[in-house]
């Protein structure tokens, strides 16, 4: 099944629109209607913003929820320490195959975000401005409202503003994976902690934050904090976005104000009246079961509280009618395949509990539960970035949700239900680092004696199970692996390892692929 979202999905509002206000009147707000809609917008002393942001309970919403005032505050103490001028960052890389709110705002109100960050630029006194994409659409959008505006990156500007695209990948929206883009390396975690606000872009203090805090600062800042509490929880004051996909009769993009009713926003896009489970905050969040869906609230709090997660924003109700360990599972071999690559609990970690969770599917019994327990644990907590840790906790929370149906696979001969694919994945080619060829890797078990090389140099596709002998963890092979899968092939002293070709009708077209990825399909090159 696997139907894609796409870049601009459907929006609908619960109550009064305040980041959607005017998406009634026309497709996307250029300067001039954005103007009509909002108003103007005065500029702020820099603690003064952060007053604001503390009143509102504005927290990032990317998916870590960190204070803003506290951001800012930071940010504003070691540049006044250093003597330096910040930069402000803003994170609209989605990369999220189940995220499109940051999308949406980007395409239909790019200048809600904008203000949002001139005015921290302005309080700051920052002279550049980032704005971190990953898709064409957002680009254009935004390239077209900062022309609007009069914002480049010439030299001269009182402040130059200017684009990073980075791969749709899910660790290429992590904080340091877009500085080290913004610095011209490579969309990657930087594989050490370090904190944005003492050195970030260049080495300055950097203002880094979600395209919608962004947005609901820019609200803020027009209404006040007493009016702009008017809506929502006294808490959680204001609305949040939400994507809605899964299970739903329309995917779309939600925006509601905290403390309304989950089951009410799955009503709106069309979810079964009694799913079998709703993941919350997206493939780094928590599922929860109908009785909790039923019960809680659109909120951080009220969420948390059921086992659940607002993170990013995601929310994905699956039906009575699917396996839910093999939609899980079909999750965790993307996010292996998202892997930055650069440490062992995300190389090797990811890959080894896709791999667990496949084992426990086909029959492996209460040891292959076990393993997978122990490498979930043992990923938690020390990876260089914050993906191996969000993938346990997606693992996990796998886990403890859906505990008849893991019976039914452990105990018996499965759940006796197909796994339909309800969960939004990337289709093979969205990127060259994760395009699928179409081969696989096989093993020859006549031939096979157990050397183990293979797992050494492709430990992403082969791991070694108890016996010593390989155990496929996701044998199709991406463009990115080919490569080292191809030496694995050549140096296996067995010469038991082969890649299979699919049949022609079921291989990639090549004409249907971006140039690059043309390229690296012809060159063979990883």
């Amino acid at each position: 099944m696997n139907v894609p979202l796409p870049d601009v999905p459907e929006v609908r509002v619960v109550g009064l629109p305040q980041l959607t206000s005017g998406f009634d009147l026309v497709d996307r707000l250029d300067l001039a209607m954005h103007l009509k809609v909002h108003g103007p917008l005065e500029p702020q002393t820099g603690e003064r913003l952060a007053e604001l942001a503390d009143a509102i309970s504005l927290r990032g919403r990317g998916g870590a929820g960190f204070p803003f005032g506290q951001k800012l505050r930071a940010v504003a103490k070691s540049a006044i320490r250093r003597g330096v001028r910040p930069v402000v960052v803003i994170n609209g890389s989605e990369g999220e195959p189940a995220c499109r709110k940051d999308t949406v705002l980007l395409n239909r109100a790019p200048h809600l975000v904008l203000d949002g960050a001139l005015l921290a630029a302005e309080a700051l006194g920052a002279r550049t401005l980032i704005i971190g994409l990953t898709r064409n659409s957002t680009e254009s959008s935004i390239r077209t409202a900062l022309s609007e505006r009069g914002l480049s990156d010439r030299r001269g500007q009182r402040l130059r503003a200017r684009i990073v695209r980075t791969p749709e990948r899910m660790v290429s929206g992590e904080a340091s994976a877009l500085i080290r883009a913004a610095d011209g390396g490579p969309a990657l975690p930087m594989g050490r902690r370090s904190r944005a606000s003492d050195s970030g872009v260049g080495g300055a203090p950097t203002l880094l934050s979600n395209a919608e805090t962004f947005a609901q600062l820019a609200v803020a800042a027009r209404t006040g904090p007493r009016r702009y509490g008017h809506t929502g929880l006294y808490n959680e004051p204001g609305t949040v976005l939400l994507t809605l996909s899964g299970a739903v009769a329309r995917p779309m993009v939600v925006e509601a104000p905290t403390g309304v009713p989950l089951r009410y926003v799955l009503q709106l896009a069309g979810a079964p009246s009694a799913p079998q489970g709703v993941l919350t905050g997206g493939y780094h969040g928590n599922w929860i079961d109908a009785a909790a869906a039923h019960d809680a609230a659109v909120s951080r709090e009220s969420l948390a509280a059921l086992g659940g997660a607002l993170g990013a924003g995601a929310i994905l109700p699956i039906g009575q009618d699917t396996c839910p360990l093999g939609e899980a599972l079909r999750v965790a071999n993307w996010l292996a395949a998202e892997t930055a690559g650069q440490c062992g609990p995300c190389k090797l970690g990811l890959p080894a509990a896709a791999g667990g969770l496949s084992d426990v599917l086909n029959g492996g019994g209460p040891a292959a539960l076990e393993a997978l327990r122990e490498v979930t644990q043992a990923v938690r907590g020390r990876g260089a970035c914050k993906h191996p840790d969000g993938s346990a906790r997606f693992f996990a929370s796998t886990l403890s949700a859906f505990t008849d149906d893991l019976a039914a696979h452990v105990l018996g001969g499965g759940c006796g239900r197909e796994t339909l694919g309800v969960l939004p994945l990337p289709m093979p080619g969205y990127t060259e680092e994760s395009l699928a060829t179409g081969e696989k890797l096989a093993v020859d078990w006549t031939l096979c004696q157990g050397h183990g090389l293979c797992a050494d140099l492709v430990p992403e596709l082969i791991r070694l199970g108890a016996d010593g002998y390989p155990a496929l963890a996701d044998a199709s092979v991406p463009v990115h692996l080919r490569g080292r899968a191809q030496r694995a092939v050549r140096r296996c002293p067995a010469l038991a390892l082969r890649i299979e070709q699919p049949p022609a009708e079921q291989r990639p077209s090549r004409s249907a692929l971006p140039g690059s990825d043309r390229k690296a399909l012809g060159s063979g090159r990883s």
